[in-house]
C-alpha cells in the first residue's frame, strides 16, 4: 500500500489528480483490504469508470450516466454500433466500412462505404489524447472507458477557457458536444437524457455479470445556457442545399396522444451529382397508392441518439419510421407513415409496411427490452394499425429477422433483429392479439403455434461476433431450436444461405437457421413420441414439444397451400411484383430470382392471401426520369406464407389453398 500511496504523490506533484481523487482511491484501497481483492475491484467496470474519471477530472457519475445512455454499460464484442461508434462509450469513427442497405433493393446498389456525418469523431480525437490506437480503443474496455473520459474533459476545456467545469451542470455543453450528432434537437436530447439519468439514478447488473450504479442526484440540474454558444448546434446538414424536407406539418406527430412523442426528420437528400444517389427514405401517399400491410420491429444496435443520429446521416442510406427508447417509451417520428422508410432491407416489405425501432443491442436483450418500451410501443402499434387497418398478428406484426430479401446473394448477411430475447408473447398480448395459447398438439393437430414459455425457456444461444464464439448468459428467449431428426442428439437443421457446405445449423444469435420464433406457423409434418415435424424452409424439422408445461407449441388452425396438381416443385420469392408485361418501357422489368422451391406434397400456413402486386419505382431524388415515383400494378397474385424463419411470397397460379 506504500508504494500505492507513493505513487499517488507522485502523480500530486505532476497535477495529474486532486486531493479528493487520492483520499477517495486510498478509501477504496482501505476497504477492499487484501492486495488480491484490491486488485479484482481495480478491475471491475465500475472501478475502470471510476478511475478514469478521476484520472480526467470528469464527474464519474456523469461518465457512467453518458455510458449508460450509449451502451448499458454492456459490450457489443467488436461490432460498431449503427453509428459506427465502439465500445462502452460509443467512440465513433468516420468511415463504415460497409453500409447496411436499408432500401433492399437489389437493381439499385449502395455504395460499398459511407462517411459519418457527424460534429465530432470521438474516436479519432480520443487515439490523439491518449496516444493509442484506434484498435486498442475499440478492443479494450477500459481504453475505451479512459478515451470517452479524455474526450469529455477535453470538449469541457475547450468551451470553459481551458478549464474544467467547476460543477457538474455546467458540463452540460460537453455532453451535447459529445453526442456528436448533426441535429441540434437530437443532441441537446441525448444530454437531456444523460442528467436525467443522473438526477434518478441508475442500478444494473449486466449481461456479463458486472453491477453497476449511479447514486440518485436530484441536484445535478443541467446549465443549459452553457450550450447557447456551441457551433456544432448549427446543422451542417440544415444547410445543405441538396437537402428537402419532404414531409409537411413540422410541429406534429402521428402518434398517439398518450405517448410522449416528438418528430425529428430523417435526411432527404442528394449524396452526389447523380440524382440517382440519395438518401434517406422515399416521398410517397401511402396507403392512397400503395397499402400499408405490416409493421416491422427492429432493434437499434445502438443508442436511441445514435439511431435518430444515423437516420439523418443521407450517406447511411436508412431510415425507419419511429425510434423507441429504452428507458421511459419515449418515440422519435422520423419518416411519415405515408412515406416510405428504408429500414427492412427487402423493397417490396418497406413499400407496405411501417417501420419501428427500438433502442438496444439483440445480444442483450433484456437491458434495453424494458417494460417500458413495450407498453409505449404496444400503444404505438395499435394506434398505426387501426388507423392503417393492419391485422393484429404476427403475419403482419413482424421482426425484421422474419422479413426475407429480393436477392437470393443477400439472403444469408440479412438482419436478425429484434432477436431471440424479444418477448413476443408478452408483447402480442399488450396488443390484445390473441393466439398465445392454445391446446397441446395431438396426433390429429394439422397446424401449430410456436409459443414457448418465455420465462422458462432459456435455450443456448452463442455470441460469433468475436472469435471463438462465446455462449451468452442465460436469458429468457422467444427462440426453440429444429433437429433434423426427432431426437436430441439429431443435428440442427441446415439452410443452403447460411451454410452453403450443408453443415448443420448453429446457436449463433445469428444463424437462423433451425431456429423458430414464438407467433410463428406451420403445418404439422409428422409425430414420434414427444417430437413433432413440421414443413421448414423445404425440409421437416423437428422440435421437442411435450405435453403441459414444456411444451413450446401448441395446436392452432389456419389456410394451408401446397403445390398444385401435376407440379413437382414451386419457386418462393422475398415480393410480390408485378408480371413482366405489366411494366411500361419507362420503367425497367422487376423479375425476381426464387430464393428457394417447394417440393410436391409439402405444407405451408398462409399469412395473408391473393395479394395484388405492385412496384414502386423511386428512381432518382428529383424524380428526373420518366414515370418517376410511379406505381405499377399487375394482374399476378401471390400469398405470403411462412417459409422457415422468414415469411415468402409464391404464386397464386402455383398453388392449391385448404383450410385446417
Amino acid at each position: 500500500m506504500g508504494t500505492t500511496l507513493l505513487s499517488l504523490r507522485q502523480r500530486l506533484r505532476q497535477g495529474y489528480r486532486s486531493l479528493a481523487a487520492i483520499s477517495a482511491t486510498a478509501v477504496l484501497l482501505l476497504a477492499v483490504g487484501s492486495p488480491a481483492i484490491a486488485s479484482a475491484a481495480q478491475n471491475s467496470r465500475q472501478a475502470q469508470f471510476n478511475a478514469a474519471a478521476q484520472e480526467f477530472g470528469v464527474p464519474a457519475s456523469l461518465l457512467l450516466a453518458v455510458s449508460y445512455n450509449q451502451s448499458r454499460w454492456t459490450p457489443h464484442g467488436n461490432a460498431p454500433s449503427n453509428d459506427n461508434g465502439y465500445g462502452l462509450m460509443n467512440l465513433r469513427t468516420k468511415i463504415v466500412a460497409k453500409v447496411q442497405d436499408g432500401r433492399g433493393d437489389p437493381k439499385r446498389p449502395v455504395p460499398a462505404q459511407a462517411t459519418i456525418q457527424a460534429t465530432h469523431y470521438t474516436l479519432d480525437d480520443a487515439a490523439t489524447l491518449l496516444g493509442v490506437s484506434p484498435d486498442m480503443l475499440k478492443n479494450s474496455d477500459q481504453q475505451n472507458i479512459r478515451g470517452g473520459a479524455a474526450v469529455l474533459a477535453d470538449y469541457a476545456k475547450k468551451l470553459n477557457n481551458n478549464t474544467l467545469p467547476g460543477n457538474l451542470g455546467d458540463w452540460y455543453s460537453a455532453v451535447v458536444d459529445y453526442s456528436s450528432a448533426t441535429d441540434p434537437q437530437a443532441a441537446q436530447g441525448f444530454a437531456d437524457d444523460v442528467y436525467a439519468t443522473i438526477q434518478t439514478g441508475a442500478s444494473l447488473t449486466t449481461t456479463d455479470g458486472q453491477a453497476l450504479s449511479i447514486a440518485a442526484d436530484a441536484t445535478a440540474q443541467p446549465n443549459r445556457a452553457t450550450a447557447s454558444a456551441l457551433s456544432t448546434l448549427a446543422s451542417p446538414l440544415a444547410a445543405n442545399g441538396n437537402a428537402k424536407a419532404k414531409s409537411s406539418n413540422q410541429n406534429t406527430v402521428d402518434c398517439p396522444r398518450s405517448l410522449h412523442c416528438q418528430f425529428i426528420p430523417a435526411r432527404y437528400a442528394q449524396n452526389s451529382t447523380d440524382p440517382a444517389d440519395y438518401g434517406n427514405y422515399d416521398p410517397a401517399n401511402r396507403p392512397k397508392d400503395m397499402k400499408i400491410k405490416y409493421i416491422v420491429i427492429h432493434d437499434t444496435e445502438g443508442s436511441y441518439q445514435s439511431a435518430i443520429d444515423w437516420f439523418q446521416n443521407p450517406a447511411s442510406y436508412v431510415s425507419c419510421n419511429y425510434v423507441i427508447r429504452s428507458n421511459d417509451g419515449a418515440v422519435t417520428e422520423m419518416v411519415r407513415p405515408k412515406d416510405v422508410s428504408w429500414c427492412a432491407g427487402d423493397w417490396y416489405v418497406n413499400m407496405h409496411s411501417i417501420n419501428i425501432e427500438h433502442e438496444g443491442f439483440s445480444a442483450q436483450g433484456t437491458a434495453w427490452y424494458t417494460e417500458a418500451m413495450y407498453r409505449s410501443s404496444a400503444k404505438l402499434v395499435r394506434y398505426l394499425a387501426d388507423k392503417y387497418n393492419i391485422p393484429l398478428d404476427r403475419q403482419h406484426i413482424v421482426g425484421h429477422d422474419n422479413v426475407p430479401t429480393l436477392s437470393p446473394a443477400r439472403l444469408s448477411g440479412q438482419h436478425t433483429d429484434p432477436g431471440p430475447y424479444w418477448d413476443w408473447n408478452h408483447y402480442m398480448d399488450l396488443l390484445q392479439a390473441g393466439d398465445t395459447q392454445g391446446p397441446d398438439v395431438t396426433a390429429d393437430t394439422k397446424v401449430l403455434t410456436i409459443s414457448p414459455n418465455f420465462a422458462t425457456n432459456r435455450p443456448p444461444i452463442a455470441d460469433c461476433s468475436t472469435t471463438p464464439c462465446t455462449t451468452l448468459p442465460s436469458q429468457s428467449a422467444n427462440r426453440v431450436y429444429l433437429h433434423a431428426q426427432p431426437y436430441a442428439a439429431s443435428p440442427l437443421l441446415s439452410d443452403p444461405y447460411k451454410h452453403p457446405d450443408n453443415a448443420p445449423g448453429t446457436t449463433n444469435i445469428e444463424d437462423w437457421s433451425a431456429s423458430a420464433t414464438a407467433g410463428d406457423k406451420f403445418a404439422v409434418a409428422g409425430q414420434e413420441g414427444d417430437w413433432t415435424g413440421i414443413w421448414f424452409g423445404g425440409k421437416v424439422g423437428w422440435l421437442y414439444n411435450p405435453h403441459g408445461g414444456s411444451r413450446v407449441a401448441h395446436a392452432s388452425s389456419a389456410k394451408v397451400i401446397t403445390s398444385r396438381k401435376g407440379l413437382s416443385s414451386i419457386p418462393v420469392y422475398g415480393g410480390a411484383y408485378p408480371e413482366s408485361s405489366a411494366y411500361p418501357a419507362t420503367i425497367p422489368d422487376q423479375s425476381l430470382t426464387p430464393l428457394y422451391t417447394i417440393p410436391a406434397g409439402q405444407k405451408y400456413v398462409v399469412g395473408d392471401k391473393r395479394l395484388s402486386t405492385d412496384y414502386f419505382y423511386a428512381a432518382t431524388f428529383d424524380s428526373s426520369l420518366p414515370d418517376d415515383h410511379a406505381i405499377v400494378h399487375g394482374n399476378q397474385k401471390y400469398y405470403q406464407i411462412s417459409f422457415n424463419h422468414r415469411f415468402v411470397y409464391v404464386k397464386a397460379n402455383d398453388v392449391d389453398v385448404r383450410s385446417y
